[in-house]
């Protein structure tokens, strides 16, 4: 019972649409109105800058940090992780707006530094490289995305399993990324502190 229970917290913890609620509360407007649709920190980037993009990011990895600690204290540390890849879901495929959420890397980190804060240290250090060396997000993701298993069988087999599938679930919410990747369309990044 435990463990449905707190994978159904988890899920609905990610559900929460931090993105959209707080760039509707800051004038922003619905963020599924503007450039990708997503709720996530990316699209906030595009609609606000940097400034909107780091609320959302926070209050994104706050969410999957509070559910994989649940999960911790309730069965141990693979439970933990677990409840993180719930938390992605949700994230993801949040029920209040008909499974059409973010793209999950925000809550992917935030799920590194409650499990490990040296995959989050590894990973971010990883991301920061790509994106500012190449100035695509996705680009830094999707080697975050592969990275992430590897890190979690250093821990153990059940968190490497979990890692494994927010891998593949993130790589799937970044089809559309890699195919504007290769055919050479892909957005970058502009770095702006408000829009």
């Amino acid at each position: 019972m435990l463990y449905i229970i707190g994978i159904l917290v988890a899920y609905l913890m990610g559900s929460i649409p931090c993105g959209l609620i707080i760039s509707r509360v800051l004038g922003y407007g619905d963020l599924r109105k503007i450039g990708s649709g997503n709720t996530g920190a990316t699209n906030a980037l595009r609609a606000g800058g940097l400034r909107l993009a780091i609320l959302v990011w926070v209050l994104d990895m706050a969410k999957a940090i509070a559910a994989v600690l649940i999960g911790n204290a309730l069965l141990g540390a693979t439970f933990g992780a677990w409840c993180g890849f719930a938390t992605m879901v949700g994230h993801c495929f949040p029920m209040w707006l008909r499974f059409h959420g973010g793209k999950g890397v925000s809550c992917l980190f935030g799920i590194f530094l409650a499990v490990n804060p040296l995959m989050f240290v590894i990973c971010g250090i990883e991301w920061l490289i790509v994106a500012l060396g190449f100035g695509y997000s996705s680009l830094g993701a999707i080697v975050v995305f592969c990275l992430a298993p590897v890190l979690g069988f250093a821990i153990s087999a059940g968190v490497g399993f979990a890692f494994l599938a927010m891998g593949l679930l993130c790589l799937y919410r970044h089809m559309e990324n890699i195919g504007r990747l290769v055919g050479g369309t892909e957005s970058k990044i502009t770095w702006r502190w408000k829009k």
